[in-house]
Parts: C-alpha cells; sequence; structure tokens
C-alpha cells in the first residue's frame, strides 16, 4: 500500500478543501438559477455551438465521434456538445446531475478525477477541457491525461485562466499556512489551488505531441480592462497592477 507524505497529504486536503468550496458555490447557485434554467441551458448550447464550429473549421467532427470533456463541472461543454457518445468526467460529477437536471441529463458523467481517467489510450475523436484544472491537485497529470486519451488526429480544446506570477506566490503562502494549521482563508484562492501563468501553459503544452493550430490568451485585454477600472476596494487596487484571470485558450490536434 503507497504511504502519501506529509506535503502530500496536505496537498490532497487543500484539493479537498476546494472542492468542497466549489460545491457549496454551486449549490448556491442552482437555488439563485432556480426558474432561469432555460435561459442558462441556451447560453451553455450557444458556448458549445460556438466551440465546436471553432473545431470544426480545422477538421470536421464526425457524426457519432467520440468526445470527452475532463471536468464537466456544473454548465460544462459536453451537454450541448451535440454528438451520440458525450461523456463528461468531474470528481462533483452525481452532485451535479443533482442540482442541474434540465442539461445534465443530456450526457453521460462519470465522478472520476482528471488525473486518472477511466478510458483506454487513443479512445476519444475530440477532448475538451474549459477551465477546470486549477482546481485540481496535479493539475499538469490532467493535461497528460487529456493527450493520452486522445486519438491520433483527434481534436483537442483547452482553456484555463490565466494570471501576473504573483498569485502563484500568493496561492502557495495560502496552501502553506494552511498545512501549518493556520485556518485563515482569502476567497480567490479557497476553490483555486493553483495559478498559472500564460508562460507556464505555452511550456506545459510546447512539451507535448500535438500540432498547435491556435494559442492565444486575454492578457492585454485584462490588463486594459483593469487599467480603465475605478478601483473600489484593495482588491481591485492590486488588479489594475496585478492583472488576474485572463483566459488561455488552445486548440490542436495530437500527432
Amino acid at each position: 500500500m503507497e504511504t502519501k507524505t506529509w506535503l502530500e497529504k496536505k496537498r490532497h486536503q487543500r484539493f479537498v478543501r476546494a472542492r468542497d468550496a466549489q460545491l457549496e458555490y454551486q449549490e448556491n447557485k442552482a437555488d439563485e438559477l432556480r426558474g432561469n434554467e432555460d435561459q442558462i441551458f441556451l447560453n451553455i448550447f450557444a458556448r458549445a455551438r460556438g466551440i465546436r464550429n471553432k473545431l470544426e473549421e480545422i477538421k470536421p467532427i464526425e457524426a457519432g465521434a467520440k468526445v470527452l470533456e475532463v471536468g464537466s463541472g456544473a454548465h460544462g461543454l459536453i451537454f450541448a456538445f451535440g454528438d451520440e457518445f458525450g461523456i463528461g468526467i468531474d470528481p462533483l460529477a452525481v452532485d451535479y446531475r443533482r442540482l442541474f437536471p434540465k442539461w445534465q441529463e443530456n450526457s453521460r458523467t462519470v465522478a472520476a478525477i482528471g488525473e486518472e481517467l477511466p478510458f483506454a489510450d487513443e479512445f476519444f475523436d475530440v477532448v475538451l477541457s474549459d477551465n477546470v484544472i486549477d482546481h485540481a491537485e496535479y493539475p499538469l497529470k490532467i493535461v497528460d491525461e487529456l493527450v493520452r486519451v486522445l486519438k491520433p488526429g483527434g481534436l483537442l480544446y483547452f482553456t484555463v485562466n490565466i494570471h501576473h506570477p504573483i498569485y502563484e506566490y500568493v496561492s502557495k503562502a495560502h496552501g502553506a499556512w494552511h498545512a501549518l494549521g493556520i485556518p485563515f482563508e482569502i476567497s480567490p484562492f479557497v476553490d483555486h489551488t493553483n495559478h498559472f501563468t500564460e508562460d507556464d501553459m505555452k511550456r506545459v503544452f510546447a512539451r507535448l505531441p500535438l500540432k498547435i493550430f491556435q494559442q492565444n490568451s486575454t492578457v492585454e485585454e485584462t490588463k486594459a480592462k483593469y487599467r480603465e477600472l475605478k478601483a473600489q476596494n484593495n482588491e481591485q487596487r492590486l488588479k489594475k497592477i496585478f492583472f488576474k484571470n485572463a483566459l488561455f485558450e488552445l486548440v490542436a490536434t495530437k500527432q
């Protein structure tokens, strides 16, 4: 039986806190959205079909293609992507089916972690991961798994929020003082276990057997937005100097 080190145990505890915080957030959101489910699904549908169209500019997605979303979450793309064999993976899949049945029933979902996908190598024609790995225990293992289960020539769509480097240092400090038993929470660091930069993500994907068709970010737009923001509190003042929550997006095929 494998024994975890103290650091591994603390890392896992942080992931569990992040997972529980995300579930609490989505439970509150489900209450807020009750009665507006049709409009929410229309939003999911529009985004999913927009991303499908983006992928099909590179390569047609055949009828019956095997499509996987890792981190399908509460409002994932898979629920409106439009294929006969679509499946979503999420540690909270059972809870999300209970909270959001209006669209969650559109696709199969499995409660599992992205670091250990329960599928054979090269099984899927399309793999999606939409802004989820920064909630995970070992996010870069998830990236490796996305590529492992993708067929050669298969399509990969990936996004994640990226930030100024200062946020990863704060995130590590946040994890460290919790590991030492100091129960002080800073809300943006509770349900996000990692804070990546754009360079981080470019290095991650450069080492993988992928042909990258699109790799871009909204860093400059995000910086401009914060510069124009009239700061009302210290958090907003900080963001005017150190941007947060830009989006990194990648579209690729497996070589």
